[in-house]
């Protein structure tokens, strides 16, 4: 078993002038998020040329690339966990952030140190500049990000795996530039349907796209056109793909407020019991796959695993803002549900795992989402609703998302539209009685709003 490394990152020889036009690590910051003026353009002709002015660094690394509609950030924490129980020194790369920038970028569970962000900045800047003055113009906010995360993996922090989430689809997403030990595909979903497209199958054909030529696949994908999608693809590219309900499965054997446990049969053992923190339905499945993933590892690629390690980590891992009981009188869960699938699954989670008198709903969305298909899952379990608006230019007027819950059946009667989230915040609050529980759900800028004010964080910064 390898010896667990206590590194940082940040005592590393980066190899980086210190000259350069940032100072401190709000300069680097704002010229980051700067790039967002750039919008998301997918494609991966720019990262490609500015992995190729530093030699392509990526080719050091050994990525486990994690894409799919729902669930990714839930996989990263599961296998970035039990990884790190293994003795494994790991980074980690996931998107948004809920509290700070550095959040994104990690190894061993610290962010990338200021510091090194810094000196990273001041190293990718001069190309980037160059870049924005040819035919494919600058790179974006997201290009810039991952070109960063790449070079500190690969120059300062020297991890055993990279955890690398991707951020929009597959096929034309930043991350796909890569070459993955084993590719994750954690399920299909309506979402971002003005860029993957408006079927299952266009969506499915863009999250394949991460599957490289014979380098194992593991999947939740659940819906007969998508798996048909990803079989042939697979197919294609003679990659291995193990799929939830073919290859592997889990099985749940209890479930409460705090904890729940599964058995997981896959196709070279089977394990009982497994215990995770994170709740719903839809963590036995992330689990699953999770596990699934680091079986691969260990039949492929000799990963070590000691007696108790999957468990252990499994057990340790927790996802911020994904059903996360924040505040205990009164009851408060935040969940960043933000597309059907995501809200189908919020509420069978609080269906299995929570008890309560009334609940009351506070929700706010980005203007894109399919809000019908969203709320028509949330809305009948609910007593009350609050309805607000992220703080984010892309959000959607109260007052219209009102008008759209109204016309759902099942929307509650006691119903109120509040555009400032913190006064919606105080409603909610002041609603919730001792055996009642508060739901905060939609925009992932609004669960970082809110989770920044009850845990009195006031260090907090948004973006994608």
């Amino acid at each position: 078993m390898p010896d667990k490394s206590e590194r940082t990152g940040g005592a590393f020889d980066t190899g980086v002038q210190e000259a350069g036009p940032f100072r401190t690590y709000e300069e680097a910051r704002d010229w980051i998020t700067g790039l967002t003026a750039f919008g998301i353009r997918p494609g991966l002709e720019r990262i490609t040329r500015l992995l190729e002015r530093f030699d392509r660094p990526e080719r050091r690394l050994k990525f486990i690339h994690v894409a799919g509609t729902n669930g990714k950030g839930s996989v990263c924490a599961y296998l970035t966990s039990v990884l790190r129980a293994a003795g494994y020194d790991v980074g980690t790369f996931t998107s948004p952030y809920l509290t700070r920038f550095t959040d994104r970028i990690t190894f061993n569970g610290r962010d990338i140190p200021d510091e090194v962000l810094v000196r990273l900045a001041n190293e990718v800047k001069p190309h980037v500049d160059e870049l924005a003055e040819t035919e494919l113009g600058s790179p974006t906010m997201f290009e810039v990000t991952t070109m960063i995360a790449i070079l500190y993996f690969a120059k300062v922090a020297y991890p055993d795996y990279v955890v690398w989430e991707a951020g929009l689809g597959g096929r034309l997403d930043v991350t796909n530039v890569v070459v993955p030990v084993v590719s994750v595909i954690t399920n299909i979903g309506h979402d971002h349907l003005d860029v993957l497209g408006d079927t299952l199958e266009a969506i499915a054909a863009e999250k394949a796209g991460i599957i490289k030529a014979g380098v194992p696949v593991v999947s939740a994908a659940s819906q007969p056109e998508a798996i048909r999608i990803l079989a042939e693809t697979a197919a294609a590219r003679k990659s291995t793909l193990y799929l939830l309900g073919r290859q592997f499965r889990e099985m749940p054997l209890e479930a409460g407020e705090g904890t729940q446990r599964f058995r997981f049969e896959g196709p070279f053992r089977a394990i009982e019991p497994l215990e995770i923190a994170m709740l719903g339905a839809h963590q036995r499945t992330n689990a699953a796959v999770a596990v699934m993933t680091l079986e691969v590892l260990r039949q492929y690629y000799a990963l070590i695993l000691e007696e108790g390690v999957l468990e252990e980590g499994l057990r340790a891992a927790r996802w911020p803002g994904r059903l996360e009981l924040v505040r205990e009188e009164p009851r408060i869960l935040l969940d960043g549900a933000h597309n059907p699938e995501g809200m189908a699954a919020l509420a069978a989670a609080l269906k299995e795992s929570f008890r309560w008198r009334r609940l009351h709903l506070m929700i706010g969305a980005l203007a894109n989402k399919n809000h019908i298909d969203m709320l028509r899952h949330i809305l009948p379990i609910a007593d009350s609703l609050i309805v607000t608006e992220p703080d984010f230019k892309k959000k959607l007027d109260a007052g219209e998302l009102a008008r759209i819950a109204a016309g759902i059946p099942g929307c509650p009667a006691d119903a109120a539209a509040e555009p400032d989230w913190r006064r919606a915040l105080d409603m909610l609050i002041g609603r919730t009685g001792p055996e009642d529980l508060a739901v905060v759900s939609g925009s992932l800028y609004l669960i970082a709003d809110v989770r920044s004010s009850l845990l009195h964080d006031r260090d907090i910064e948004k973006g994608w």
